[in-house]
């Protein structure tokens, strides 16, 4: 299975190296990565505009526009439901995996 590397950083300075296992009809794997920056420079754009957000307001705007996504997709609802549902899974799974590094601050 084909795996996407990415670092994932936080606004805090932590950040995560995650291994996302790709779908097996993933066409381009260069893309998915773009498109994954492109989303989360988004969400940190306008949160560093408006001001602080909850995390939860936060996964609930990306859930929904995951299932836009879905319906625009021509498709029967039970077959797209259970891709979102897999591949959601599947990244939550490989980002619990990943390994927290929190930069060192303090005096030395």
């Amino acid at each position: 299975m084909k795996k996407l590397p990415y670092r994932a950083r936080t606004a805090t300075g932590d950040s995560f190296d995650i291994e996302f296992p790709l779908h097996g009809e993933t066409r381009d794997p260069v893309r998915v990565g773009q498109i994954l920056s492109t989303v989360l420079d988004a969400i940190n754009k306008d949160i560093a505009l408006a001001g602080e957000t909850s995390n939860g307001d936060v996964l609930q705007a990306v859930a929904m526009a995951m299932a836009i996504r879905a319906r625009m997709i021509h498709a029967p609802q039970e077959g797209l439901e259970a891709l979102s549902a897999q591949l959601l899974r599947t990244a939550l799974t490989a980002s619990a995996e990943a390994a927290r590094h929190t930069p060192q601050v303090g005096h030395a």
